[in-house]
């Protein structure tokens, strides 16, 4: 009896291990067949030219000093499309069930990209807040690095559903920061040097330190990237 009932058990428990499996299969397969949204993948490139756009600004005012206030408007109209373009990828987020990629590296993601744009804007307001009325070739250096960056995040950003060339591109990245750590050194080693007024260190040394920061926050971006991109691979 012992035995029959052992023998009963046994084709119990197979029984549910093969149930098991057919549900595991069937939640498998119904997965599969629920479609990813690619809308990010959009929302990511639009914030990308977005930010691409505001360094080129950047660059543009730093090369030509005129008409500052003006064109220092116009990179805050771009920093407040952005803003919306992080609302909607954030939105976007909370109500997708399947993702690209992990919610986590979308959300750190989008919330990189806005800081490189908030840091861009933070240098053309203090141009106006500060009074500004001449740049340095440092500042405009700078810029330029930065503007690089930008060129290469949109590469990586437009590449980000085809991931072959996305770890070179960050490489590239990381070397840009490091390039914009050692402009600032030397801006600021400048500054105590050449400078004899107290007040144009202290402007310019928070504006070299905010420039910096922008190309920080790009190698951020290049982190989250990476990080995508191990998980995808």
């Amino acid at each position: 009896m012992a035995a029959e009932l052992a023998t009963d058990n046994q084709l119990s428990y197979h029984r549910f291990l093969d149930g098991k499996a057919d549900f595991d299969s069937i939640g498998s397969t119904a997965m599969q067949l629920i479609p990813r949204d690619e809308k990010f993948y959009e929302l990511f490139h639009e914030q990308a030219e977005n930010i691409h756009e505001a360094a080129q600004k950047l660059v543009g005012l730093f090369e030509n000093f005129l008409d500052v206030e003006k064109r220092v408007m116009e990179i805050k109209f771009i920093e407040h499309k952005g803003d919306q373009l992080t609302h909607d990828l954030m939105m976007r987020l909370n109500r997708t069930f399947l993702t690209p990629f992990d919610r986590e590296d979308i959300h750190d993601l989008g919330s990189a990209l806005d800081d490189v744009l908030d840091l861009m804007d933070g240098v053309a307001g203090r141009l106006v807040t500060y009074k500004i009325t001449s740049v340095p070739d440092g500042a405009r250096q700078l810029s330029k690095v930065i503007l690089h960056g930008t060129e290469i995040l949109h590469h990586a950003i437009s590449e980000l559903h085809k991931p072959q060339n996305i770890l070179e591109y960050c490489q590239q990245l990381k070397q840009l920061e490091e390039e914009a750590d050692r402009i600032k050194g030397e801006c600021v080693a400048r500054l105590f040097v050449d400078s004899v007024d107290a007040i144009e260190v202290i402007k310019w040394k928070d504006l070299y330190e905010v420039l910096e920061a922008t190309t920080d926050k790009i190698d951020d971006v290049a982190n989250v990237l990476e990080t995508v991109m191990l998980k995808t691979t």
